[in-house]
This record gives C-alpha cells, sequence and structure tokens, in this order.
C-alpha cells in the first residue's frame, strides 16, 4: 500500500497524492504540502480533543441530573443510598453474624431484630422489660429459620454500668463472640429549657451518652482482640443540629457523634473495625411516647400522630444495608427533613434561617397541645 500526503490548497477538503508523486515536486511544494499535512492533522485531533471534552462535560451534567432528581424522591444520604441499591445484601452480609442490640423491645431496635433474624443473623437482644423481649424473641423465631438457641435475651439497663461488663461476657460465653453491636437504646425529651429540672438533663446524658460509652468500653477490646467487628450508635438528626424542646436530648446526641467521631480515628491501625453512627429524623416508634418532660417522673401526655413519619421498616432496612456495607456515618430521613441535613451541612446561615423559622412553630404548637412532631404539619393554634 503506498503512503498518501495532503496536497493542494484547500485545507479542508485536501486531495490526496502517492509518495511518489510528493518527492518528483519542488522543495518548496515538498515544504507547503508537509505543513498542510501537519495543519491537517492538528485540526482533526484537537476536532477529537473537544468531542471527548463535549462527551464529558455532558456524562458529569446527566450524573448531577440524576443526583438531584433523585434526592426530591430519596429517604437517605446518597453514600447510603448507593450502598442500598448496589453495594452487598445484607441478607448475605449479616447471614450468621453475631449481633447485639440495645433498646430491642421496641421501636427501632425491635424492627432492627426482625430484620436481623430474617438475614440470618444470631441475636443478643437487651433491654430493661424482659417480658417485651421474649415478646420479641417469639416474633423473630417465627419469622425465621433461627432456632431458639440462636437469640439470647440479655436483660440491660444503660444506667446500672457496674452490670456493663457482666452482661458483655455472658454474651460472649453463650456465642463465644460478638461482630456487631447496636447501640440503640436511649429517651428523648419533650419540654422547654425554662420549665424543665436539671434532674432530666443529668439523666439523658447518664443513658443516652454514658450508658452507650459504658457499654461500648466492654465490648471494643474484645474486638480489637479479634482484629474485626461493628460498633453502631443510633444517633438522631439532632446530633447534628439543633431544635426547640430538645436540648438535653441534642446534647447527649451531639456528644455521641463528637465521642464515636473521635474515636474512629484512634482505631486507624483497625481497619477491619468499624465505627458507625446512625442518624435518623422523624421515624414511627415509641420515642414520643417515652420522651422525657420538665419533670423526671411526668409522662408525655400526648404523644401525638405519627403517620407523617418514616415507616420503622424502611429506617431499619437502611441501617442494615449501610453496616453491610461499612458506611461510616448515615443520614436517614424522608423529605423534607433530610434536606435539612445537608442544609446544616453545605449552608449554615441559610439553615439557621429555615430552623428560625420552623422553631417558633413548633414552640407555639407545643404550648397549645400539639405534638412536637406534628407540629410541622398542623396548623398553630390561636394562644
Amino acid at each position: 500500500m503506498q503512503q498518501q500526503f495532503p496536497t493542494g490548497s484547500d485545507t479542508k477538503f485536501p486531495h490526496w497524492v502517492d509518495l511518489e508523486t510528493y518527492f518528483a515536486s519542488s522543495p518548496s511544494d515538498r515544504t507547503s504540502k508537509t505543513t498542510l499535512f501537519i495543519n491537517c492533522t492538528s485540526s482533526t485531533s484537537v476536532a477529537m480533543d473537544f468531542c471527548v471534552v463535549t462527551m464529558l462535560y455532558y456524562l458529569i451534567l446527566l450524573y448531577i441530573s440524576i443526583h438531584l432528581l433523585a434526592f426530591f424522591f430519596t429517604d437517605a444520604d446518597f453514600t447510603l443510598l448507593w450502598a442500598s441499591l448496589l453495594g452487598r445484601k445484607s441478607e448475605v452480609k449479616l447471614k450468621g453474624q453475631v449481633v447485639w442490640v440495645t433498646g430491642a423491645s421496641s421501636g427501632i431496635g425491635e424492627e432492627l431484630a426482625y430484620q436481623l433474624a430474617r438475614c440470618g443473623s444470631r441475636l443478643i437482644l437487651s433491654a430493661r422489660r424482659e417480658d417485651e423481649l421474649r415478646r420479641v424473641k417469639r416474633q423473630c423465631l417465627e419469622s425465621s429459620s433461627l432456632k431458639d438457641e440462636d437469640i439470647l435475651v440479655l436483660p440491660l439497663d444503660l444506667l446500672e454500668r457496674t452490670t456493663h461488663e457482666a452482661k458483655t461476657q455472658a454474651a460472649i460465653e453463650y456465642f463465644g463472640h460478638i461482630d456487631i453491636l447496636v447501640n440503640n437504646g436511649g429517651r428523648s425529651q419533650r419540654s422547654l429549657f425554662l420549665d424543665t429540672s436539671v434532674d432530666v438533663y443529668q439523666a439523658l446524658m447518664e443513658l443516652n451518652f454514658l450508658g452507650t460509652v459504658s457499654l461500648t468500653k466492654q465490648v471494643l477490646p474484645h474486638m480489637t482482640q479479634r482484629g474485626t467487628g461493628s460498633i453502631v450508635t443510633v444517633s438522631s438528626v439532632l446530633g447534628l443540629a439543633g431544635a426547640p424542646l430538645a436540648t438535653g436530648y441534642a446534647a447527649s446526641k451531639h456528644a455521641l457523634q463528637g465521642f464515636f467521631n473521635s474515636l474512629r480515628t484512634e482505631l486507624y491501625h483497625y481497619p477491619n473495625i468499624l465505627i458507625s453512627t446512625v442518624c435518623p429524623g422523624p421515624v414511627q416508634s415509641f420515642i414520643a411516647q417515652n420522651a422525657f418532660t420538665e419533670d423526671l417522673h411526668k409522662p408525655v401526655t400526648s404523644p401525638g400522630y405519627q403517620g407523617h413519619k418514616m415507616p420503622t421498616r424502611r429506617c431499619a432496612s437502611l441501617i442494615l444495608a449501610g453496616i453491610a456495607n461499612s458506611v461510616k456515618e448515615m443520614w436517614i430521613a424522608q423529605q423534607p427533613f433530610l434536606a435539612f441535613y445537608y442544609a446544616w451541612q453545605y449552608t449554615p446561615t441559610f439553615a439557621w434561617f429555615v430552623t428560625n423559622l420552623l422553631s417558633k412553630k413548633r414552640v407555639q404548637n407545643f404550648k397549645s397541645g400539639v405534638d412536637a412532631d406534628s407540629a410541622y404539619f398542623t396548623k398553630p393554634k390561636t394562644l
């Protein structure tokens, strides 16, 4: 095959001749033809580069558009969302794992127990109410292939920190090890600071923060000895931001966030130990019914309607997806609450503006007898 070079003065549509014609021409003609060839080659290269850049531009635009569209319909941060859709499946990753769940007698903890049982995980169920734990165990056995010996009911009070070492040893002796600890126990708050006893703040910190830290203190050395394990702590959106009627609760959750974020950095030489925090927004559970009020022994009068909140089943499913895929921090909430997380993360000034507007409505409704959570969906009453 003969080699060919461009000739002619039209750089857009050059004529082509063979090598013999090229060398038969005068030196000045060869120079002009060579220059023309280089120009044509450069033009082609520039055109190809332009096509590649344009293609990348549209791909990035498509990627951003998909994420923006998904944002309006999603109920989890993008990392957790993609893990739940495309990551490792919890029923595969968690099968056979020994999982200790505190606060397992109701709410998120109870639903986690049911879904973990269906995944084939062996369970340690803890809370104060042993009768409720046994009810949860029966339902776990009925809805899964687990046997009676695969589930240990281990009553636990987070406030009784002197018992945590013995409880941990009992769990390890029963199963031989602990793969995952889910710190889910705790209580919320529904009261204004000016009306609330300091005893309530002490109780919230003792239960939500120190109780969780105490149990982690007993379990983590066992995991570092084995070189593997997961500590998963259910925090809250109020561990990232603030809201009225929950000053003590938010303080305890902020403390958990700071503690476990710092602990994660200390365990850099244990790459197979996961420290994960879960930050749910409003979820259908008994957290409102069990909340502290302005007095340590005064119950909540009316927990309010829970239907607008995220179903507990969906929340638990996302948590298990996050555990299976080693997600370090999970944001879980339906819209518009999920947008609140991003606002605080990326536009705090705007977040403060919105928070002040919503806080006014929340306090007004609370004073007039409307549930604090449903206050966002209820027209304020005249005081």
